[in-house]
């Protein structure tokens, strides 16, 4: 019986979703249970003492994965494929024999829960591969060049723990010829910011989950005490009172609009995602991502800014044989070929929104002379299931029991990892791009 709701479930979603119903009503209480995902984020020692969950409260329950054929148009991949550039966002993972430029002993950027090798992580057959495009190289990234490039320049990643996963990988691969200097932090050291002195060059990672308005009313081990209140006609300032400040910005979201939310507009409510104990019109997170994601594109595109920007595509996760909270692990310790690991339904609709909305948005950037591109790692990321900090995110969490039960982390990258790849591609878009 189970089994016969699920597939009338799924395929009522596919219909209702391809129809671009604004309106979704998503009933049968029992089948929305799922995850969302936020980090767990402990201080290292040069890091911060917050802590912060990577998985939050079951929401919405993803269907079985589905196989999914990334797009490849030219106006889905940007500009420069229209061009005859090649395509550095299709590839695959080759062996590297070299290794990774940088180690966890060699740079203190490294945030406790993405440092897999201290934590104890037995294999590291994970460090040696590296991103090859099909049709054309893709040269290392050279932290000397780069720094010599941004003199007195300005960088700033806005967005989510993947984001602030990123910058770490950022700053260790450009600390081995300078090292950065803490400039700046909030309270909770969320947002922050770094200096290479010797080139004028600052780094910012800016903590904006939803990159709108929203109250959360969590505590740091993910506990939710309300529903996140999101205003989607209202930007998140953290980011647009500094927006003309930066001269390369990295945008990013996703992960963070499939937990149960009230939706605001003009300070009222619309209508929620998952929110069945209230008397509110269930929008969908596809919805509410669609609004605000439309709604930053267009910020974008009215401010006339003359520096580069990207848009960063949501990584998948990589959970296998549950989620987190039931047992889900990842134990590969190397990379899958195309084809052998697919996007979970959720994953599919946001990266579906991700290459509709920033697909608009590069056309009209062209014409006005604005340079928006599209930076599409969910196809590489999605070939990387050994990458992540699995049970390693604690420190030695099999000392005291071999046996011990450890919530896995599937989301998030080991640093080094996969993710240091999205560097030498930065490198490319920027130098020649």
């Amino acid at each position: 019986m189970l089994k016969k709701m699920l597939f009338h479930w799924k395929s009522w979603w596919r219909s209702v979703y391809k129809q671009n119903h604004f309106v979704l009503k998503l009933g049968f209480s029992i089948l929305l249970v799922g995850l969302a995902f936020r980090l767990l984020f402990t201080r290292s020692d040069v890091i911060s003492d917050v802590q912060e969950t990577p998985f939050v409260q079951k929401i919405l329950s993803s269907p079985p994965p589905v196989s999914f054929s990334f797009p490849e148009t030219a106006d889905q991949i940007g500009p420069e494929e229209q061009a005859g550039r090649c395509n550095i966002f299709i590839g695959d993972w080759i062996p590297d024999p070299a290794g990774p430029v940088y180690t966890n002993e060699t740079c203190k950027f490294i945030e406790d829960h993405q440092n897999c090798m201290k934590n104890g992580r037995p294999d590291n057959g994970y460090l040696y591969w590296r991103w090859k495009p099909r049709n054309c190289q893709l040269p290392r990234f050279n932290p000397h060049k780069f720094l010599q490039f941004m003199s007195n320049k300005t960088w700033a990643l806005i967005g989510d723990s993947i984001s602030r996963n990123h910058v770490q990988s950022f700053l260790c691969v450009l600390s081995k010829v300078e090292e950065a200097v803490e400039v700046y932090h909030d309270k909770e050291y969320r947002s922050r910011r770094w200096l290479f002195p010797s080139y004028n060059f600052t780094v910012s990672v800016i903590w904006s989950p939803f990159l709108a308005q929203a109250a959360i009313f969590e505590d740091y081990n993910g506990v939710s005490t309300s529903e996140i209140e999101l205003h989607l006609d209202k930007l998140d300032t953290s980011w647009t009172d500094q927006f003309k400040n930066f001269d390369y910005m990295i945008f990013a979201s996703g992960e963070w609009y499939v937990k149960t939310a009230i939706y605001y507009e003009n300070d009222t409510v619309l209508g929620c995602h998952y929110c069945p104990k209230k008397n509110l019109t269930e929008l969908g997170f596809n919805f509410a991502y669609r609004k605000v994601l439309g709604n930053v594109f267009n910020y974008i595109l009215l401010s006339n800014h003359k520096g580069m920007i990207f848009f960063r595509t949501a990584t998948p996760d990589h959970f296998e044989n549950g989620e987190w909270f039931s047992g889900g692990n990842c134990k590969r310790t190397e990379p899958v070929k195309e084809g052998n690991f697919s996007l979970s339904e959720v994953n599919k609709i946001l990266h579906e929104i991700e290459l509709e909305e920033i697909g608009k948005a590069t056309a009209k950037a062209s014409e006005k002379g604005l340079n928006l591109k599209l930076f599409d790692v969910t196809r590489l990321s999605l070939m990387r299931p050994d990458g992540h900090p699995g049970p390693y995110r604690f420190f030695q969490p099999f000392a005291k029991d071999k046996n011990a039960k450890v919530i896995n982390d599937c989301l998030h990258w080991c640093l080094p990892g996969p993710i240091d790849a999205w560097n030498d591609m930065l490198m490319e878009m920027v130098l020649n791009g």
